[in-house]
This record gives structure tokens, C-alpha cells and sequence, in this order.
């Protein structure tokens, strides 16, 4: 793949490049990702894989200590990692995987780009949060924004406070602040994601989600790739953040997704 920081793509030429085609998601899929507003997507990740991003975000809390995950939030009972784009090669597979891809674009369509890439490792005895979206209004269903992936890393499990979900909020027109009195609340229709590890769950950002308690003695880690339209304000302003030799290092492809390409 061709490494030149000079060369500038296009996203749509990017996805070509990728293998990003609609057949990567069976129709069944799409319709199960439009109803309920998410989507797991098995095996994305191998064993190994999963192991190598494992220590290398150990590895990086460490090091950053009381300033992890300070470029976009910080969250008691939890270790928050921001910005990873620029903090390993091995992290490009969260921008470039194909399937992936396909499946954020049939959310917010083909002039997506990532928004941000963080971790987030639920302690035991934390990790409890309200219900919300990830957008701060309510939206006509199929006017969507933005949309959200999560990368298990560890086996998510009622145990270990597997993320909850209301299937088909995201067609309320609503977010949780303005549909309910008490989002911290728990609903007769949610749904806790329960899936194993190098599990990819896709899911529509307006869809109501929360982490809920990890009551297991290990904490539970995951990433989150988080994608937005190009008309959107990135989380992390990636031409903010990422270092001149991270840029060097991307592909054409991988620019285009972070949308660094110079102008």
C-alpha cells in the first residue's frame, strides 16, 4: 500500500482502496442495524491482535498516568485514552478495517471520516452511566450525524458492566435528556451487548447506550471509534493532534479517513 505523505485521496477513492463494498454487510445485517441501531461484527479482531492493543493501552496508561485521556475527557472509576491515532501504528486497523467501514457508511453515508479513536477501561465497582446519545438533539430518522464502534477487548458481559442499549431509540426523534425524566433509570427494553472479545459492535450514535456497573473483579476494557460526517466538528481535530510523524506514516487511505489531507 502506497505510503507517500504526498499523495492526496479522496474518501470515496480511499474506500475503493480499502475493499470497502455494500456486500460486506448481508442485507439481514443492514436491516437488523436500521432497526435496532446497532450492529456486533464478529472476529474482527484475532487473539493476537486483541492482546497487542491490550498492552499496548496498559502500557500507555502507565505512562501517561493523571493526564490520561485528557485530550477529550476523564471519567472517575475508569482509565480514559485519548487521541491513539497518534500513539501506535497497530491503532490504523481501527480506521481502515473494511467491514467496519461498510458498516458506517450505511449509517451517515459515504462522506464519513473518524471523529476520534479512545479507550476506556471500566474499573470493578465503576463504570455505571446514564443513558445518552451521542449527539446533543434529536434527529429525523436517516438524518444521522454520527455513528460509534466499539472494539471489545475483554469479553463484555452483564458481570462486567457491558454497555446497555434501547433498541430503536434512535428513531425517536429524541435524545434520552429529552425522552426521559431519569436517564440513569433502567428500562424494560434495553438490551445489554453481550459479546466476546475482538468483537466490533457498530452502533447509530443516536441510539440510547450507557456503560453499566462492572461488578466483576477485572476491569473492562474497550475502544471506541468514533466516526462523524464531514460536515461535522471532529471530537479530536485531527490535524490538531496527530504529529507530523504520525501523518508520515499514515496511508493515502488512512489520511483520508482522519480527513488530514492537505488542501
Amino acid at each position: 500500500m502506497e505510503r507517500a505523505s504526498n499523495v492526496n485521496i479522496n474518501i470515496h477513492d480511499a474506500l475503493i482502496r480499502l475493499g470497502v463494498t455494500d456486500d460486506l454487510v448481508s442485507n439481514d445485517d443492514k436491516e437488523f442495524l436500521d432497526a435496532k441501531g446497532y450492529l456486533p461484527l464478529p472476529d474482527i479482531m484475532t487473539a493476537g491482535e486483541v492482546t497487542a492493543f491490550l498492552n499496548r493501552l496498559e502500557e500507555l496508561a502507565e505512562e501517561e498516568g493523571e493526564d490520561a485521556g485528557k485530550e477529550v475527557h476523564q471519567e472517575d472509576g475508569t482509565t480514559r485514552l485519548s487521541n491513539l491515532i497518534n500513539k501506535g501504528p497497530l491503532f490504523e486497523k481501527c480506521i481502515t478495517d473494511p467491514r467496519l467501514l461498510a458498516a458506517i457508511r450505511h449509517v451517515i453515508g459515504p462522506e464519513l471520516r473518524l471523529s476520534s479513536l479512545n479507550a476506556r477501561a471500566s474499573h470493578p465497582g465503576h463504570g455505571l452511566q446514564a443513558l445518552h446519545a451521542d449527539w446533543g438533539v434529536g434527529v429525523e430518522p436517516g438524518q444521522y450525524q454520527v455513528c460509534n464502534s466499539i472494539w471489545l477487548l475483554t469479553d463484555f458481559t452483564s458481570e462486567n458492566g457491558a454497555t446497555r442499549v434501547i433498541p430503536g431509540s434512535h428513531l425517536s426523534r429524541k435524545t434520552p435528556a429529552e425522552g426521559m425524566e431519569d436517564p440513569e433509570s433502567c428500562l424494560l427494553d434495553q438490551e445489554q451487548i453481550e459479546a466476546p472479545a475482538g468483537t466490533v459492535v457498530v452502533f447509530n450514535s443516536h441510539l440510547w447506550h450507557g456503560g453499566t456497573l462492572n461488578n466483576s473483579d477485572a476491569k473492562r476494557w474497550a475502544m471506541h471509534g468514533y466516526y462523524c460526517r464531514r460536515d461535522v466538528n471532529q471530537q479530536t481535530n485531527q490535524r490538531q493532534w496527530l504529529s507530523a510523524e504520525t501523518v508520515a506514516r499514515l496511508s493515502p487511505e488512512a489520511r483520508a479517513v482522519v480527513d488530514i489531507n492537505e488542501e
